[in-house]
């Protein structure tokens, strides 16, 4: 028996946009189940995300901490972003948001690993890149705003966010998956065996730079 998840879709009888936001929306569908009942379905339309484990020299990981309003704390969190342009190439985005938040570049990107982040309510999917040969970036500071004008930022080894994310101390899902990943993959085949930067992405498209 394979363990791998396999693309599928249900019959929808009806669907609409109750609610329409500046990034993401809320679709409604009707869906036949498989007994033949139709049962109504809310969840958050949303463009994809990209987030960057950026590992240094000393094997610490590149953080920075900045308020979220919904879960009403102050969290810790590797770089990440938003797709905001369809089709946009996620690797692309992923440097933009390493420049953007931290003002580092990478010379070695791979891909650590894809997740849905709630596929029960959102169809949100996050690509996660792990980042190395990191170097200050050249130019200009990105001009923050809004929860990013008060942004810390740190360095801190592998271990102890691994021991942070078991205390329950850590809760952002992308530091969460992209660390004990991140530590599978070293265990495994190692970090060169991952995928390459570029590697398909099924649940987001993508045109290649090459």
């Amino acid at each position: 028996m394979t363990i791998k998840d396999t693309p599928e879709e249900w019959g929808i009888r009806a669907t609409s946009t109750p609610f329409v936001g500046g990034k993401t929306s809320v679709r409604t569908d009707d869906v036949v189940m498989p007994d033949g009942s139709v049962v109504t379905r809310d969840y958050q339309v949303h463009p994809g995300s990209v987030a960057v484990l950026a590992l240094d020299e000393e094997d610490r990981v590149l953080l920075i901490r900045q308020y979220r309003h919904p879960v009403r704390q102050r969290l810790w969190e590797i770089p990440a972003g938003l797709l905001d342009v369809p089709g946009e190439n996620p690797l692309h985005a992923a440097q933009r948001e390493l420049y953007e938040e931290a003002h580092v570049k990478a010379e070695d990107w791979r891909v650590l690993t894809d997740v849905y982040t709630t596929p029960g309510g959102c169809d949100e999917s996050v690509r996660i890149f792990l980042a190395r040969g990191l170097s200050e970036a050249v130019g200009e500071r990105f001009a923050a705003e809004h929860e990013e004008t008060d942004m810390e930022h740190a360095r801190m080894p592998v271990d102890e966010l691994v021991r942070g994310v078991l205390a329950g101390e850590l809760h952002n899902s992308c530091l969460v998956v992209g660390v004990l990943s991140l530590v599978a993959a070293r265990q495994e085949d190692g970090l060169d065996a991952l995928r390459p930067a570029e590697a398909p992405w099924p649940a987001r498209p993508f045109a290649s730079a090459r």
